[in-house]
């Protein structure tokens, strides 16, 4: 069962659920490929082993990045109910965040040129008193915006 619906009200529905877009595993990749590429050079004798371990390093590295980017992305909850806008973050050490919804005063979205193009961005929550931020890399902003917005 996921953490927001195990918090949902009786009186209360989920209108939208944001999830992470695919772009938080870019970077993880780009550190793996470069490792790899490195690994695979065939320069002979002692700085050949060097420049090979040294890759294989780096390959381990965008490893571990790709996987902390799919438990940042497995792990992360937001959703848009009736009543409030809910975030949840973290495996181990959680961090949630809620919003009633008669509270909402802005909802902000900021893309990149890049985010545009793919549709990510970020979303920062504002309201009387407190916000919601760090809703980094969300895929389709603009529509978990609109759900907030309207209701």
């Amino acid at each position: 069962m996921s953490y927001v619906t195990s918090v949902l009200r009786p009186d209360e529905t989920i209108l939208a659920i944001g999830r992470m877009h695919w772009i938080v595993y870019v970077r993880g990749v780009v550190v793996l490929v470069v490792g790899l590429g490195i690994a695979l050079v065939s320069i002979e004798g002692a700085a050949g082993g060097v420049i090979r371990a040294t890759g294989g390093l780096i390959a381990l590295l965008g490893l571990l990045m790709v996987a902390w980017a799919w438990i940042e992305q497995a792990t992360t909850e937001i959703a848009v109910t009736t009543k409030r806008v809910i975030q949840k973050r973290g495996l181990i050490w959680r961090k949630t965040a809620e919003m009633n919804m008669d509270k909402v005063e802005s909802v902000l979205v900021d893309q990149s040129l890049v985010g545009r193009l793919l549709n990510y961005g970020t979303i920062v929550v504002r309201g009387t008193g407190s916000g919601i931020e760090g809703l980094r890399f969300i895929a389709d902003p603009l529509t978990l915006r609109s759900t907030m917005v309207v209701h």
